[in-house]
């Protein structure tokens, strides 16, 4: 035997030994680490059917390290959630919710426990529709900004509305308005170059939400900033599904025209919003704010109780979903949801399904063109689990709905940037504010009733008719469901 043989046959054994102490290393951490048995399952599948490249892929994509990079962040210091706003509890309160609204003391109740966040009253939120309205609104609050400004987005593109915010920015910052800008690092590059620079160079304080050795943008990347807030000398908010893109303005008549939702929040909810977005910003940045300029004394603005929620794979883990939860399962009447990506787990398809079967009025509307081909393909192979019970789903015709709305009972809604899909509550971070109050309710159900006014129901018949080809195609995506 040569050496040559041998050195390859120790080469062999070393190697295989490394291929195996890695396999049995990365599993063991999906084991341990992984939530979701079925993330556990596939996970280790793909670690040794694809030795050291499925590894690999664990390791880059398959291990979260937003959140222990956050822990470690955050080890020994108070949040400032905390920090800035002392929490009033309420579940032993059930006479805080004004008189017609005390059905709902159990979701308020609920809620708390899950956020340990106090349900405020005083507030007053106006819903914005497209970016038509959403837009001039905002630009209107950074022009009048005197001491402070904080923007949060996903997506901010370097086009034409893109533009008018990075003008608008500008001139505040050269008032000497305090303006922080944070982005989300995929989200930044929807548009090439991205837009910080460009805000950079006008004097903007910006920074980039979990940074990525990608040199693109990836439409499916989980762990993002998905969170849109906007606040305004601490005392003006504004949030919801809205994206900085000249898509969202109809009237540009864009090919990307893009239908959405945004809302104004006055009272003293705003400050639950300026709270995320310090605690984001110091996470990213580690510059904490504080003082009057950022957190204003907020006083009483409207009708509404309104509670801020925070959702993320961190501390904040799954809060949304229990909210969804539980909201469903305290409905007696109508259940209304509008949301551009439906890829509910099973026990939120049993929820729903459960409610409809005790009576409740399950409507859920979504567009019937969507933006995430893959999104739209999982979620047509599972409607017919939610049709099959009573549920009622509605296609509303182009261009693209954005909008996000769950409503209960025509007196408690649910507004901000989640949709009805794992990435939204499982893998990103989100950012919804509850309310309670029977005219906001009603005007956001007249909102939807606008949009079934144009849609067409689905049935199981129109499921049933597509082609072999077709449904194959949508079941196979359906296998990616815990991950979309």
């Amino acid at each position: 035997m040569t050496l040559l043989s041998v050195l390859v046959e120790v080469w062999q054994f070393v190697a295989g030994g490394l291929t195996l102490l890695l396999a049995v290393i990365a599993s063991g951490h999906a084991v341990l680490y992984k939530r979701d048995s079925r993330a556990a399952v596939a996970w280790v599948g793909l670690i040794w059917l694809v030795p050291v490249l499925g590894a690999a892929l664990y390791g880059m994509f398959g291990v979260n390290r937003i959140r222990r990079r956050a822990a470690l962040q955050r080890a020994g210091r108070v949040s400032t959630i905390t920090a800035e706003f002392p929490r009033v509890g309420v579940p032993e309160s059930p006479g805080l919710l004004p008189a017609g609204l005390e059905r709902f003391a159990p979701v308020a109740r609920l809620v708390d426990r899950v956020t340990s966040r106090a349900l405020v009253p005083g507030n007053a939120v106006t819903a914005l529709v497209n970016g038509d309205e959403a837009y001039p609104a905002m630009l209107a609050a950074i022009s009048a900004a005197e001491r402070s400004v904080a923007l949060s987005t996903y997506i901010f593109d370097r086009d034409r509305s893109g533009r008018e915010f990075v003008e608008a920015l500008g001139r505040a910052a050269v008032r000497g308005v305090e303006v922080r800008v944070l982005i989300d690092d995929v989200g930044a590059r929807y548009s090439l170059p991205p837009v910080v620079h460009a805000l950079r160079s006008r004097g903007v304080v910006v920074a980039r939400f979990g940074r990525t050795l990608f040199p693109w943008r990836l439409a499916y990347t989980n762990l993002r900033n998905h969170r849109k807030v906007l606040v305004v000398d601490g005392r003006v908010g504004f949030t919801g599904g809205m994206n900085i893109r000249a898509g969202h303005v109809l009237a540009h008549g864009s090919r990307d025209a893009t239908q959405d939702l945004h809302f104004r929040i006055d009272g003293p909810v705003v400050g639950h919003l300026m709270q995320v977005f310090a605690d984001d910003w110091l996470f990213t940045s580690r510059e904490r704010l504080s003082g009057d300029a950022w957190f204003s004394a907020l006083t009483p603005a409207g009708s509404v109780f309104a509670r801020g929620i925070v959702d993320g794979p961190d501390e904040d883990f799954e809060k949304a979903y229990l909210v969804r939860l539980g909201a469903i399962a305290c409905a007696q009447h109508s259940i209304r949801i509008v949301t551009p990506y439906f890829v509910p787990d099973a026990r939120l398809i049993s929820a729903l399904t459960v409610a409809a079967m005790r009576g409740v009025r399950v409507d859920i509307v979504l567009p019937a063109v969507n933006n995430l081909a893959l999104v739209h393909w999982a979620a047509t192979a599972q409607l017919w689990q939610v049709l099959l019970r009573g549920c009622r789903v509605w296609y509303t015709p182009p261009p693209f709905d954005h909008s996000k709305m769950f409503l209960v009972d025509d007196g408690w809604a649910l507004i901000g940037s989640s949709n009805w899909d794992a990435r939204s509550l499982r893998l990103n971070f989100e950012f919804e504010v509850e309310c309670y109050d029977e005219r906001f309710a009603r005007d956001m159900a007249m909102l939807v009733e606008q949009k079934l006014a144009s849609a067409r129901e689905v049935t199981a018949a129109m499921l049933n008719a597509r082609s072999l080809p077709v449904r194959l195609r949508d079941g196979i995506a359906r296998l990616a469901a815990p991950y979309l």
